[in-house]
Parts: C-alpha cells; structure tokens; sequence
C-alpha cells in the first residue's frame, strides 16, 4: 500500500531527466510554445462543433465561451505552477506523481492518454470531412463509401427501409449513397473513412521526424488559420444583422449549457504544450507564460467569432458540419466560403500535429517510470524524437477514426480532460499546504480562501432554491431514483462542502479551488453514459497497473 502512494520529489524528476541519456532536443522559443498552443485550440472545435453549440444555445452562446474561458483560466495558472516547477515532460502524470503518489499519477496517464487519442481521432474524423467537401469544391468526387464511418450508412439504410427515402436528410441521403455504391465481401459492405486514416498516418510521420520539423509546420498552419479567421471576423462584421442576436437565449441556459461538451472541446489543448516541457529552451518561464498568452487569444477568437456567426445568419441555421464557410455561402460571398474551405483543412491539420505531439510524450514518460514497457521510452538516435510511442499513437488514432462516428468521442474526450484538470488544481493546494510551492518560478497568486469558499458555498444554496424552482421540482419527481439520476449533482455540491470545511482549516487559496469548482460542474453536466465508459477505461487502466505497473516500477525498489 506505501507503494501506491509514493510520491516522486522534484528534485528526484529532475536529477532522473538531467542523467537520462536518451534526451530531447531542446528547441522551443516562448513564441513556438505559443504557436503550439493555439494550433492545439483553434481546430476541430472552432470549425466544426462551434456550429451544433450555436444552435443549440442561440447568440447567448459566446457568454459560454467566456466562462468555459474563465474555468480554463484558473486551470492553467494551475499547470503553470507545475510546469515551472516540474519542466519535464508528462504534463498531469508528473504532477500528479510529485502531489498525490504513483496510483493517482497512474490515473491521470491513463486518463491523458484517453484525452490525447480520442481527441485526435474526432480531429482526424473532422479533418475529412472538410478535405471531402474541399475537393468537391475543386470537382474531385471521392466515392461515398471511402469517406464515413460504416455506422452512418447502415443507420441511414435502416431508417430508408423502416421510413422511406422521403424522411432521410440531406447527410442521410449521403450516407445511403454509400451504402449502395459500397463494395461487399459476403454481403457485407465495405464502407471506412479513408481520409481520416491518410492524415492520421501523415501527421504521425512528421512526428516522428523530429520536434523542428513538427514546430516549423505548426508555425506556418497557424499563421495561415489565424488569418482567415481574423479574416472572417472582420468581413463577417460587415453581414452581422443585429435582429439575428434576439432572442440571445432562445433557450435558456438549459440551451447553453448543452453546448458545454461541444465549447469545451474547442479548448482543449492548452495544456498539451506542457507534455514539450523537455524540449523547451526556458520551460520554467516560457511554459507559464504560454499557457496564458494561448487561452487569452483563443478566447477573444472564438468570442468574437461566435458573434459574427450568429450575426450573420440565424442561429437555428447553424447545425451543419462547416459553419464558418456556411455563413458566407448564406449571404452569397462564395469565393470567401471556398477560402475557409481550404483553409480549414490546413488549421485542423495543426491540431492534429499537437495532439499527436502530446500523446507519445505521456507514454515516453511513464515508460522511464517503470509503469510502462521500455520500449515506449526508446528515443531514435536520429531524430530525438519517442519514436517507438509515436509509431503506436499513430496506429491507436488511425484505426478507429478509420471506422468509428465523431459522435461517439466528443463528450468522451471532455470528461478525461476535466479528471485531469481537477486533479492539477487539486495539486496546487497539496503543494502550498506541504511547502513545494516556494520552489515554483511560477505561482498562483494566493487569495485566502478560508472563508470565501464556504461563503460561496451558501450563496451557491441560496441561489439554488431560489432560482431553481424547475429544477427543484425535478429532484422531486424523481423520489427514490433521485441518486441515479442526479449522482454527479449532488457529488458536486458534496465536494464543495468538502472544500469549504478544509479550507477553513488549512486557508486553502481561492483560485485552484474555483478551478476545480468550475471543472467539476462542467464535468457534472456531461451524460451519464459518457461517465459509465471513462470508469470502464480507468478501470482497464487499474487492471494493468497492478499487473504491470506496480511490479516494475522504478519506485519499487525505493520501498524495499
């Protein structure tokens, strides 16, 4: 049992990676931290999913953008701490493994791992379908069943079948014509996302080559989405009809807060440049200050663009795969909706890059921790790169976006990325309350939480039961089944008061603990079903540990 929660000294992390001989080239400027950080946000989120949140909550949208930005704010102050603390690679598992022992750093690889690779394969799937659509634009018809995932078509079949052609959608009208014209082996037909799996590869090659070649790619498909997308905002200023912004929130906040899976995953990866940290030329001041130079400027992108959106045309117009090139088709500027289209390829190719970037670093670094095999920490001699990790990131991203729905990982990807968030918060306080934090270049500005919290936490009641008469009455309804249904709720506010008790005892800081707040509401208002499988991943993930990992720890022989 000591052995599970052993934790790792920063000086121990750091005196491991300064005698590794398998090192990384340390090539990253301030300005290529920042440049990785917004390919990993400006991506799939802000041209695609972007849409579906905007329809689902009206104008009143971009308020949730700025929230999902403030959560993000205190998180990666958070991660700022860490990294200058800590300048490794690893991200949450080694700050996980320095505050809360092996068995919770192992959690948070485990969970990382999730995030990265489901991530990339909904980036992956995203990217194809805006390369259809782009070479449709210049007359290239790539057939139909090269392009989708199977469960698509066959859906669409059925419900052909069960409805008739007259109920299916223009999508489903798509995919039926894939199922038709697809070739079968047995009667069954062959149908997979082609695309998907070439860029999966293409990217994963890049990678491999070597951190120079990624990060000079990165620099230049940033600078080229940044453009357009300032682009966007500014020519679609001249189209905004004030009359589309009414009502803000046709929906209420029940509406807005639908978007939260969809708006979250537009930011992830602000915390993927901290997996670069060995390969950063002055990670303990360039990594903090990245961090927060990335999320502040995506966050004024996606707000502002949200606006022009829903300016442009009306929100109930939204719900389509390339919102961004639909807007201007809308009001007949066809020749900017082609630009976007071409563009949007190269900007979601970045955030594939990063992402890719990120995963095989996660591994890399468990691997020197014994938990892994060796082989995931092998470096080529060449290009000083993870080479063998990054060969397996790419086969894990690329089969299943070969064959699976986009649908299937949105939400999956945010519920790994929030456990990882709350635990680094968490983490913070650990390293106030035992001292670690005098060691950090880099801290979180201290505001004595000892009685703000608790008081947020009645205010937080009060509010409750005064404004929340629908939901109240729901809780009501459900009598008995009250704890299946609201489980995550009442875990939320259980938390909360968990934290005002502790930080009354031991002046908690306010903003790590508002950081885990926010990350554990927004994790609450995910489905159930999207729990259900992260427990079954983690507990996959347990299995091998104690049948792997905790034999071959390197911290084992420490406890003997």
């Amino acid at each position: 049992m000591s052995q599970l929660f052993k934790k790792k000294s920063v000086d121990q992390i750091l005196s491991d990676a300064e005698k590794n001989p398998n090192s990384l080239s340390k090539t990253l400027s301030i300005t290529d931290l920042v440049s990785l950080g917004i390919a990993a946000i400006v991506g799939a989120g802000i041209f695609s999913t972007i849409g579906l949140a905007a329809f689902n909550g009206g104008p009143a949208i971009s308020l949730l953008f700025v929230f999902v930005a403030f959560a993000c704010v205190f998180t990666a102050l958070s991660y700022a701490q860490f990294a200058s603390t800590v300048p490794v690679s690893g991200s949450a598992y080694t700050y996980a493994y320095v505050a809360f022992g092996e068995l919770f750093a192992w959690i948070i690889g485990w969970a990382l791992i999730l995030e990265y690779a489901v991530s990339n394969m909904v980036v992956a799937i995203s990217w194809s379908q805006y390369f259809v659509s782009m070479c449709e634009g210049f007359g290239i018809h790539i057939p139909k069943w090269l392009t989708m995932a199977p469960q698509y078509a066959t859906e669409a079949y059925q419900k052909s079948v069960d409805l008739g052609l007259d109920k299916l959608t223009g999508v489903e009208k798509v995919a039926l014509e894939a199922y038709n014209t697809a070739p079968n082996i047995g009667g069954l037909p062959i149908i997979f996302d082609l695309p998907a799996g070439i860029i999966t590869v293409l990217v994963t090659m890049l990678v491999y080559i070597g951190i120079k070649e990624s990060k000079r790619a990165s620099n230049i498909m940033v600078m080229i989405k940044i453009g357009i997308i300032l682009a966007v905002i500014i020519g679609g200023a001249f189209f905004v009809k004030p009359e589309n912004w009414i009502p803000f929130a046709p929906n209420g906040l029940g509406g807005v807060m639908g978007g939260v899976a969809a708006v979250f995953f537009a930011f992830i990866g602000f915390d993927s440049i901290s997996t670069t940290a060995e390969e950063c030329k002055n990670p303990q001041r360039d990594l903090p200050r990245a961090m927060i130079a990335c999320l502040i400027i995506c966050a004024i992108l996606y707000v502002s663009i949200t606006l022009v959106l829903t300016g442009m045309v009306n929100y109930t117009e939204l719900n389509v795969k390339d919102p961004l090139s639909y807007v201007f088709h809308y009001v007949g500027f066809d020749h900017m909706a082609g630009i976007i289209s071409v563009t949007s390829v190269v900007a979601i190719t970045s955030a594939l890059l990063v992402f890719q970037l990120a995963q095989p670093r996660i591994w890399m670094t468990m691997s020197r921790d014994g938990l892994m095999p060796k082989k995931f920490a092998q470096i080529h001699p060449k290009y000083k790169t993870p080479s063998f990790a990054t060969i397996v990131t790419g086969f894990v991203v690329a089969i299943p976006a070969l064959f699976l729905k986009m649908d299937f990982f949105v939400d999956l990807t945010s519920v790994g990325t929030f456990f990882a968030f709350i635990v680094v918060c968490g983490g913070v306080l650990y390293m106030d309350h035992t001292g670690l934090s005098k060691k950090a270049k880099f801290k979180v500005p201290y505001i004595n939480g000892k009685y703000l919290i608790g008081l947020g936490f009645i205010v937080g009641l009060i509010l409750s039961f005064k404004y929340g008469h629908e939901e109240l009455s729901q809780w009501k309804d459900l009598g008995a089944d009250i704890l299946i249904h609201k489980s995550l709720v009442i875990f939320f506010w259980f938390v909360w008061l968990t934290l005002s008790i502790l930080a009354f005892k031991y002046k908690f800081s306010l903003l790590p603990v508002i950081g885990i707040m926010i990350n554990l509401y927004l994790m609450s208002e995910l489905g159930a079903s999207n729990w259900i499988i992260f427990i079954i991943w983690l507990l996959i993930g347990l299995v091998i540990y104690f049948i792997y990992g905790k034999k071959h720890s390197k911290l084992k022989d420490q406890n003997s």
